[in-house]
Formats: structure tokens, C-alpha cells, sequence
């Protein structure tokens, strides 16, 4: 007897096997505690830069919601309870943007691109959450004399390189920057109708996170290199890193290593029309 999906839960392709484990959808008997998984170091730098430029990569229904300001970060995750206790390295792209659907407006960050160092919270990610991720070779941040030094590659062309340095704490007290809304969108090719999507949507991560603790914030001096590629460099993903190695840095705006524990699964993300 062929099998029938089962309402409410998370399948992903091999579907035939049950439903999938994963961030959002744990084994049964597995307890897991968002207020102390993850732990994430998180470094980021920014940038001021071209506005027409970043406009040019905004999808329709969008425009910048602010000053041209780019925001690159590198996550490094560890003891990430979905995993078994490992972890990964990301980096996120993002820029202040507004959206104007036919039923809902929304403002926050559009995150562009990211990179992640393992395959699982990639495939889990596009096809849950319509996050647009991509693979890189992303080693965990090098500190030496005082810096926090960032890179990611792929098969040995490095094609990004981020430094933060000059590092001060942020008294305990000091009030935090709000979170900003993430949005994303979400896109699926139809197969064999080439060209033609089968899902393209608008997707919204809340910027909430009430499982997150902030342990300690520090600012100092950022600074954030894309390198420019061939195809043969990276043949699949050229285009990405050339379009934001082309957007021209008009002036550094600062950096941040900020340590944290806990998180949340991103089963609030939802889609705007």
C-alpha cells in the first residue's frame, strides 16, 4: 500500500522514509533547549556603497529602506542541538529594505545571500524556510593581535576576507540595537518548463528571538573584501560574488563580535502577499 503524507508534518525529498528530522521537527524523545543551543560567535562588518547598485539586486516589490548600507556577517555555531552537538559556519549578506506586497508592507534587512559550511542546514533551510543559501569552505574566525579575522571559499579560491579590529566592550547596560525583520525571497524553478518558477515568494523571518542571550557585545574597526572571480573559479556561483565585489566601498562603517547562546527554529517565518 503506497504511503499518504501525514498532516503537520515536515517532509523533505526522499519523501518515501517518514517525515524529516531537522531544526524545525525533532525525533520523538529528543529534548532540546533553545535558550542554550546554539552557541554563536558573531562577527560582522559594514559598509556604505552604492545605492542604484544594491537597488539593482532588490527583487520587484522592493526598494532600499535606508541608507546603502551592507552588512556582511560570519556566524560560527557550535553544539546546535538538531546536529547532535556539532556545528557550522555561515555568512549572511543584507541591506536595510522595504517591501509593498498587494495585501502586506514589511521593512527590515533584506539578506541577499548566504553561505553555510554543511550541506544539512542548507537543504533544510532553502526548502523550509526559503532562505537563499549557498556552500562554502567557511573556517571558524582566526583572532590574532587583537582581530577577528574572517574568510570563505570554495574548492581553494577564497573569495571573501573580513576583519574586525580595534575591539571595545559594550557596558552590559547599554541598551541593544531593536532586531530588524528579515526578508527573504523564496524561489523554486519549474522542471522542464525552464525559465517558468513553480514557487516564487516573499518570505519574512521576525526579528524577535527571545531564546537568544546576548553573553557579550563588542564594536571596533570593520572591513569586508569580496574577490572577484572567473567561471572556471567558482563555476556555479560567479555571478553572486562578482555582483557584490562590483559594489564599491564608499566608506566602512564600523564592526561587531558579539558571543551569544540559544536561539530560535524559525517556525515563526512566514510569507507576505
Amino acid at each position: 500500500m503506497a504511503y499518504r503524507f501525514a498532516a503537520g508534518r515536515i517532509y523533505r525529498m526522499p519523501t518515501h522514509f517518514g517525515p524529516a528530522p531537522g531544526p524545525r521537527q525533532l525525533p520523538d524523545g529528543i529534548a532540546a533547549d533553545p535558550r542554550s543551543s546554539p552557541r554563536r560567535l558573531s562577527v560582522a562588518a559594514r559598509f556604505l556603497t552604492d545605492a542604484a547598485q544594491l537597488e539593482a539586486h532588490l527583487p520587484e516589490g522592493f526598494a532600499l529602506g535606508g541608507e546603502p548600507v551592507v552588512t556582511v556577517e560570519f556566524h560560527h555555531l557550535t553544539g546546535i542541538d538538531w546536529l547532535a552537538g556539532r556545528g557550522y559556519t555561515m555568512v549572511q549578506v543584507s541591506w536595510p529594505a522595504t517591501f509593498a506586497g498587494a495585501e502586506d508592507r514589511a521593512s527590515g534587512r533584506f539578506l541577499a545571500v548566504i553561505w553555510e559550511s554543511l550541506a544539512d542546514p542548507i537543504i533544510t533551510g532553502r526548502d523550509e524556510i526559503g532562505h537563499p543559501k549557498l556552500y562554502a569552505d567557511i573556517p571558524a574566525p582566526r583572532v590574532w593581535d587583537g582581530a577577528h579575522l574572517c574568510s570563505a571559499g570554495w574548492m581553494g579560491f577564497r573569495f571573501l576576507d573580513l576583519e574586525v579590529s580595534a575591539l571595545r566592550d559594550v557596558p552590559a547596560d547599554a541598551p541593544a540595537p531593536p532586531p530588524d525583520d528579515v526578508l527573504l525571497l523564496k524561489y523554486v524553478p519549474r522542471t522542464g518548463s525552464w525559465g517558468d518558477a513553480d514557487l516564487c515568494q516573499v518570505t519574512l523571518t521576525p526579528g524577535g528571538d527571545p531564546d537568544r542571550a546576548v553573553e557579550r557585545r563588542q564594536v571596533g574597526a570593520g572591513r569586508v573584501q569580496f574577490h572577484p572571480a572567473a567561471w572556471a573559479d567558482l563555476p556555479t556561483m560567479h555571478h553572486v560574488v562578482n555582483a557584490l565585489a562590483g559594489l564599491p566601498v564608499r566608506e566602512p562603517r564600523g564592526g561587531t563580535v558579539v558571543q551569544s547562546r540559544g536561539g530560535k527554529s524559525y517556525r515563526d517565518q512566514r510569507v507576505l502577499r
